[in-house]
């Protein structure tokens, strides 16, 4: 295969990016061929196989297309800063494996030294590296930690109470068909996002794991959860709309 620049067969082949995907992406705006032959076929240079890259990267780091398309629009971004982000969460993912490593071998250690292991307590092992481990790196599992305890046990009990009347406080509005951008829906979306920004204390990717965790789990500390989704999309037209009308 020759040099850059490629036609889009030539960038499939090599990136193993489907041609259709990279119609795809230049259907949106995404990755647009830098040039094109006189006959108009794309022809895709280096600077284009970098924003490739980019896109490659940053879609496993869980953001959607739309979200690619914004972030790698912002000025401040370069090629460099997105594969410090791909650096730091490969470096999460192996602070998890090697967190959850030292806490099976902690089990074992204990069970050839013949000490009695309750079954809950596995079961607990098993709820935890499915739930928290699935949507918090270890950093953020640290520092929510650090919030509970600078809360302290009564506010977290006071908060869990004020979180059950707000969710019936949101439900019962979706239930009678409220406008999300009702001033009584805008009020409760103050408090929605309050509540949460003390307990994830403003650090904006425990705010995205939490909402992860509750969008794709049907019961979180023994709460049914399943009705969380739709909630929450309400609240975000209801945020939207006080955007709006600022």
């Amino acid at each position: 295969m020759g040099p850059l620049p490629w036609k889009v067969g030539e960038l499939a082949k090599r990136t193993g990016v489907s041609v259709r995907t990279l119609h795809y992406y230049d259907e949106l705006g995404l990755l647009v061929a830098s040039h094109h032959t006189a006959a108009g076929y794309r022809l895709y240079t280096g600077a284009d196989l970098i924003r490739l890259q980019q896109i490659k990267s940053l879609r496993n780091l869980g953001y959607s297309l739309e979200e690619i398309r914004q972030f790698l629009s912002r000025p401040n971004v370069s090629p460099e800063g997105v594969l410090q982000l791909q650096i730091a969460r490969l470096k999460e993912q192996i602070g998890l494996q090697q967190s959850l490593c030292d806490r099976l071998e902690g089990i074992a250690l204990r069970w050839r030294s013949d000490e009695m292991v309750s079954t809950e307590e596995f079961l607990k092992i098993i709820e935890v590296t499915n739930m928290l481990d699935k949507y918090y790196t270890p950093e953020q599992m640290e520092e929510l930690k650090q919030r509970r305890e600078a809360l302290g046990d009564e506010r977290m009990r006071q908060a869990e109470g004020d979180w059950q009347e707000l969710m019936a406080q949101v439900q019962a509005e979706m239930d009678k068909g409220t406008d999300p951008a009702d001033e009584r829906v805008q009020q409760l979306a103050g408090r929605w996002m309050g509540l949460i920004q003390e307990f994830t204390g403003g650090n904006p990717g425990i705010e995205k794991s939490l909402g992860r965790m509750y969008r794709e789990e049907t019961a979180v500390a023994g709460m049914d959860t399943s009705h969380m989704q739709p909630m929450m999309e309400y609240v975000g037209k209801a945020m939207a709309a006080a955007k709006k009308v600022d």
